[in-house]
């Protein structure tokens, strides 16, 4: 089940692996060790290039800027995104918000008047390949579409696993203007950080793709970079919407994920976290996607591949994928009904075992709180807009959201929480046009 569930993160970085698994490494003295060092960063999900070790990276790729917050000193472990200021960032940025100094005529830290009362808040998901924005271009397959132009990002795209956590609906903060990706980007992170523009590069994307509530718990929730003592509070999402009930397996429903083991590891996991969060956190448990929609809006259209000659549809490719035993979800990509509405129960009742957490279990520095992952609301207010239920889903995959529905669901996830639980999202800070005034747009990403 876990070869299956890592088949895309494993394609992705499948180069990189080469060489630190080859005999090039043994060549010359110390080599060996950098890439034993290289290896062990890419299976735990850490910024490969980090000199301090403090979770945080200068550069884009590789687990990097892209997936949390520019390190602005990587030679100081202490300096990251999301620290409490050392000596309120009189003298350097030491939380890479881009605030820092004195004001000449009060002498007190910028920091201290802009952001010392505004309750800065990071902001982080604990997810899957959806949470991590999988994305693999159309362009790439399509035959009418093809050219040198459509390839000419494929390092950046490899280097990120294919994934687009820049763009994604939790913590996306570009709008790049690529022929080989479309729509532009809203995120829970940008409404937060236009709330409080202390917030600037506080966000950690600990998305994998092929994340279950078994490995988050064993592996991927450690590479979360959080200090209880001198890092401000989070707001975290823990969404992980299909792969304890999706897998590749023709008896699938025996290798789905058992309410009994659902729990037990979420709760190890909830364990874990209150021992890094500091204190005033929240986490948000978003339930189970219904992936249903996958068949009743994509099994009669045409795929990329067969839109040429109009013989490839969405169900000859589901099919193929199954009969291969490496479809990343055999339950909902079925034509079978009945194993369809199966999945989705599973699902359901792992949402309910989230549910009941939330409502029975407290946790020291941290509150939970539950939402459904009420996908049908988004595609009808997306239809409602004149879009098409189709849209909203990968297309070359046929599985995973798509920018549209990146979009929607930020959109849609910030109205829920401040109907619902607006504390959670931090307060107003009345000094933001102050800090654009002074600090522009505070160093960028």
């Amino acid at each position: 089940m876990e070869s299956i569930k890592r088949s895309k993160m494993q394609a992705a970085k499948h180069g990189l692996r080469d060489i630190v698994n080859s005999d090039i490494c043994d060549v010359l003295p110390g080599l060996k060790q950098i890439c034993e060092i290289i290896e062990g960063k890419l299976t735990n999900h850490d910024p490969v290039v980090d000199l301090d070790d403090d979770g945080f990276s200068t550069i884009d790729i590789l687990r990097g800027s892209s997936w949390r917050g520019k390190d602005c000193d990587d030679l100081h472990a202490g300096i990251h995104p999301g620290a409490k200021p050392l000596d309120w960032d009189r003298y350097e940025d030491s939380n890479c918000n881009g605030i820092y100094g004195v004001d000449p005529v009060s002498g007190i830290p910028y920091e201290q008047t802009l952001c010392g009362e505004s309750g800065p808040m990071g902001v982080a998901i604990l997810g899957d390949s959806a949470g991590a924005h999988f994305h693999i271009p159309a362009e790439w397959v399509t035959p009418t579409k093809m050219s040198l132009e459509v390839f000419q990002n494929v390092t950046f795209v490899a280097g990120n696993e294919l994934d687009w956590p820049s763009m994604s609906s939790t913590t996306g903060f570009q709008n790049l203007s690529w022929p080989i990706v479309n729509g532009y980007t809203d995120s829970l992170y940008l409404r937060m950080r236009s709330r409080n523009l202390c917030n600037h590069r506080d966000y950690q994307n600990i998305a994998v793709n092929g994340g279950s509530a078994s490995n988050m718990n064993s592996t991927i929730v450690k590479s979360l970079s959080r200090d209880q003592d001198s890092d401000y509070p989070m707001l975290i999402l823990y969404s992980l919407i299909g792969n304890d009930v999706c897998n590749g397996h023709p008896d699938t429903v025996a290798h789905m994920t058992t309410p009994e083991e659902y729990r037990a590891s979420v709760l190890d996991t909830m364990k874990y976290l209150d021992t890094v969060l500091p204190a005033g956190s929240n986490l948000v448990f978003s339930g189970l996607a219904d992936g249903r929609v996958l068949w009743k809006y994509l099994h009669n259209r045409y795929h990329p591949i067969g839109e040429l000659r109009g013989d490839v549809t969405y169900s000859d490719l589901y099919q193929y994928l199954i009969c291969l035993q490496v479809a990343p979800c055999t339950g909902w990509m079925s034509a079978n009904a009945t194993l369809r509405d199966i999945t989705s129960e599973r699902a359901v009742n792992l949402s309910k075992v989230l549910e009941e957490i939330a409502n029975t279990s407290s946790y020291k520095n941290f509150k939970i709180k539950y939402v459904d992952f009420d996908l049908q609301t988004v595609i009808d207010d997306w239809v409602a807009q004149g879009g098409e239920p189709w849209q909203l889903i990968e297309p070359v995959d046929g599985f995973h959201p798509s920018q549209i529905s990146q979009v929607l669901t930020s959109q849609y996830t910030w109205k829920g929480y401040k109907e619902l639980w607006p504390e959670i999202l931090g307060k107003e800070n009345p000094n933001n046009d102050k800090i654009k005034k002074l600090f522009g747009d505070q160093g960028g990403y």
